[in-house]
């Protein structure tokens, strides 16, 4: 429970001496459409691994009502520390996709937080024009094909998951929407993989973290041939690099930045 909500969880157990990694979801994801990625991030980086699905997503409670354009700063500012305290997870590394990326830089930047690291699978910082045409042509997808189906496989309650995600990102009050301000308090090292043939996102996404994080190094990795889900369409150089990252940021002292 976080929030007043029952959220779905899947642990992996590692080496207790280092940082444990949480992993975030993208839009119309959940702790299964991960599928074995969080198995193998813990078994190669020795590192115990969370995986949750948010509210309204998996075998979590079902969405009662429309998303607000603030539900990311929701879930980095209430549920994600709730949850955390809840089962005792300090200074965690966290790894987002795509809105879990986002809601992984806005949990970084409040000054009562202090992760580990992050790592950021094609995160936005903004709203583009490219992501809102994106996602509108995959409201047409969604009731012309079979992708409903597809869906369902990985959460109880699909319609509303789906349009819970869909109406919000196309909501044109969520255009402004934009943490491009909050990146100067991230106060961790942060790994960014984009995929250059992302269609939700730009590497104007990638540009502006590297801006706007400033007391913090930011390392990217662009994967040539790969979209929006890096950890499914360039998996083995994907996990190289994360675990690449957990070796060295999960080796030194407990510190804050």
């Amino acid at each position: 429970m976080a929030d007043g909500r029952r959220l779905e969880l899947l642990a992996f157990d590692g080496d207790a001496s280092r940082p444990t990694i949480v992993m975030l979801h993208e839009g119309l994801g959940s702790v299964s459409t991960w599928r074995d990625f969080p198995a193998r991030v813990s078994q190669a980086a020795g590192s115990s691994v969370l995986v949750y699905s948010r509210y309204g997503h998996g075998a979590s409670d079902r969405l009662a009502q429309a998303r607000r354009a603030d539900f990311m700063h929701h879930e980095a500012e209430i549920v994600l520390p709730e949850l955390l305290e809840r089962l005792r997870i300090e200074r965690p590394i966290l790894l987002g996709h795509s809105d879990g990326g986002s809601i992984a830089l806005i949990y970084a930047a409040m000054p009562t937080t202090a992760p580990r690291g992050l790592i950021l699978e094609a995160p936005h910082v903004f709203v583009e024009e490219m992501t809102v045409r994106s996602i509108a042509k995959i409201r047409e997808v969604y009731a012309s094909t079979d992708l409903r189906t597809k869906l369902a496989r990985h959460h109880a309650h699909v319609d509303e998951t789906f349009r819970g995600w869909n109406d919000i990102w196309l909501n044109p009050e969520f255009r402004k929407w934009n943490i491009e301000d909050r990146l100067a308090g991230v106060r961790c090292p942060v790994q960014v993989i984009q995929g250059v043939d992302d269609e939700y996102g730009t590497m104007e996404q990638v540009a502006a973290i590297r801006r706007g994080v400033t007391q913090v190094p930011v390392e990217t990795l662009l994967l040539p041939e790969c979209g929006h889900s890096p950890h499914r369409d360039r998996g083995e150089q994907t996990l190289e690099a994360i675990v690449e990252f957990v070796g060295r940021i999960g080796s030194r002292s407990v510190q804050r930045f």
